[in-house]
């Protein structure tokens, strides 16, 4: 049986705010900051009750329809895999130019909700949150995963309100690491190729830093 910890660290890896940061910042660069507002704390409201409603109704359809448990965690291991698999094959893909978003609905719970499925609420964390529900066995570890549950999506809410706040401050962070980096150690000799490969790196990194921040 799975302890708090090893609970909360699957919802936050699923369903956590690490995957919404960018795309929600993204297609709300051309929102005004009460609007986003808006649009964040309706996705927060919309987010909690689907992920709630979504577990307990899949954990009620698996009891009906007889689904066992190992069943579901061996079903559940080769969606995690494939999605894993998948996100580690981007990194080695060419980037791909963005392209024109659809604009967003002017009603913000409309808006919220196309931003919902599947920025806030992945396939995979719904889940992870019905497995996780199907194995309870009384009501205090229900109530224990709905709560660690509603936490992710607090984390999720707070991500959304200062999305372009934390991405900013992180691009300019890492703009200085690049920086630094490209600098000749103390003490030690570097070669006019290293230097020269450093510095189109460096260069090539600033780009592609500021690019993004662009889009925000």
């Amino acid at each position: 049986m799975l302890d708090p910890s090893a609970i909360f660290t699957g919802l936050f890896v699923t369903l956590g705010p690490l995957k919404t940061l960018g795309p929600f910042a993204q297609r709300t660069r051309e929102v005004s900051p009460s609007a986003v507002r808006q649009i964040a704390a309706w996705a927060f409201i919309v987010a909690t009750a689907g992920s709630v409603g979504g577990g307990l109704i899949g954990r009620a359809l698996l009891t009906k329809w007889h689904v066992s448990l190992p069943a579901l965690m061996l079903t559940g291991g080769i969606v995690f895999f494939m999605v894993a698999l998948r996100q580690l094959l981007e990194q080695y893909e060419p980037p791909r130019p963005p392209g024109p978003a659809e604009p967003l609905p002017a009603s913000p719970l409309a808006a919220a909700c196309r931003l919902v499925f599947p920025i806030v609420l992945t396939p995979y964390g719904i889940a992870a949150v019905i497995a996780l529900l199907a194995s309870s066995e009384d009501t205090a570890r229900t109530v224990l995963i709905l709560g660690l549950l509603t936490l992710v999506m607090c984390l999720d809410w707070l991500a959304m309100l200062f999305a372009r706040f934390i991405l900013r401050g992180f691009a300019i962070i890492v703009l200085q690491v690049i920086g630094g980096g490209a600098r000749r150690p103390a003490g030690r000799p570097v070669s006019s190729v290293h230097a020269a490969r450093t510095a189109v790196l460096g260069r090539h990194s600033r780009l592609k830093v500021q690019d993004r921040l662009k889009c925000i």
